[in-house]
């Protein structure tokens, strides 16, 4: 299927029924107790610095392992699969001397991600899958000094985080991603980076920035860090929404950092305001002492209903601690609710007007 067509089909299903976004990737990886030779290619045997843990790597090191977490998910019910490309940016990759590997890992993953979203779109044409291009914060923050002693001071420039993603970008399209998924946004300011190049680079490959005219649909989700409503860098939900909000999205989501049940009053707003589709993907609850997640697929999924009943969503997933299990829960519940209505919104806002 040739990527205008995978565009209509996602615009098409996304108006019809509630879209499953896959689960946790580092959470499935954690159960292979993989050591360091685990990430480690031929052409990195004898690469100084340790590798380990850095998990974008194994779709070169050990793509197996990657394909079989994508079918599991896609087993469980997933419509949306992310690539394993959370910090694959030049930026992440500095920590284990790999900058240079940011394409590579991008290319690959999205590659992989293809393979087996088309082998199951195969399998049932009547469920297309898709995939989502991971775009991952950073490890830096654009918006706040990391030194206390001097808060003029950043860590990284706008242009050093916009360039790093241009080459995110690049990759996870020559690799096959359907969607573009900047997630997980703690600083918007570093969002609006990554929006800047993906509008940078659908310039200089002439694909329009509007899906519904034929580009590349847009994905943000950002995070709310604890109970005061806000992001790292200080922004409520509608804050964050109205700085984005000059993109034409497919979603605009919340996800990470809080369990269904602390983001559900974040998520309302995002549902009632928002003009694009609504994205969440919440942890399996809070971690505990020992920074694990115990909240079972049924609980979590009985958390979630709630979104559903009020109208609230679009698109919803797993993020730390979900598993194919709590995909599955929540991809069987989703099918008995109605996905939010755009047309509402706006309906809405045109009468207030």
């Amino acid at each position: 299927m040739k990527m205008q067509n995978r565009t209509n089909t996602l615009l098409k299903a996304i108006e019809n029924r509630i879209l499953i976004l896959d689960g946790a990737m580092g959470t499935m990886i954690q159960r292979y107790k993989l050591t360091e030779e685990d990430f480690r290619t031929p052409e990195l045997e004898n690469h100084p610095k340790s590798l380990k843990g850095n998990n974008d790597l194994l779709s070169l090191s050990r793509p197996d392992i990657i394909k079989a977490i994508h079918k599991e998910y896609l087993e469980a019910g997933a419509d949306l699969i992310e690539t394993n490309t959370f910090s694959g940016t030049t930026i992440a990759q500095e920590d284990y001397g790999l900058s240079h590997f940011a394409y590579a890992i991008n290319f690959e993953s999205a590659k992989i991600a293809r393979e087996i979203a088309d082998e199951f779109t195969a399998k049932d044409p009547s469920k297309p899958r898709f995939v989502a291009g991971a775009m991952g914060p950073t490890n830096r923050t654009a918006s706040i000094s990391p030194d206390v002693n001097d808060p003029g001071y950043r860590a990284i420039t706008f242009d050093q985080l916009a360039e790093a993603y241009e080459e995110q970008v690049r990759g996870l399209l020559d690799g096959g991603s359907d969607v573009l998924l900047v997630e997980t946004i703690f600083d918007t300011l570093n969002a609006k980076a990554a929006l800047f190049a993906i509008q940078e680079v659908f310039e200089e490959r002439n694909i329009p920035l509007d899906p519904r005219e034929g580009g590349i649909p847009i994905m943000i989700s950002g995070t709310i860090t604890d109970a005061s409503g806000r992001t790292l860098s200080g922004q409520t939900t509608e804050a964050f929404l109205i700085s984005v909000s000059h993109v034409p999205l497919l979603s605009v989501g919340l996800n990470c950092a809080l369990g269904a049940k602390e983001l559900r009053p974040y998520l309302k707003v995002l549902a009632q305001k928002a003009p694009f589709y609504v994205s969440a993907y919440p942890n399996a609850g809070l971690p505990n002492e020992f920074g694990a997640y115990d909240q079972g697929a049924n609980e979590m999924a009985d958390q979630v209903r709630d979104f559903l009943k009020e109208g609230m969503l679009n698109i919803l997933g797993g993020c730390c601690g979900t598993t194919p299990d709590h995909i599955r829960a929540l991809a069987k519940m989703a099918a008995e609710f109605q996905p939010r209505k755009i047309e509402d919104f706006v309906e809405e806002e045109g009468s207030n007007a």
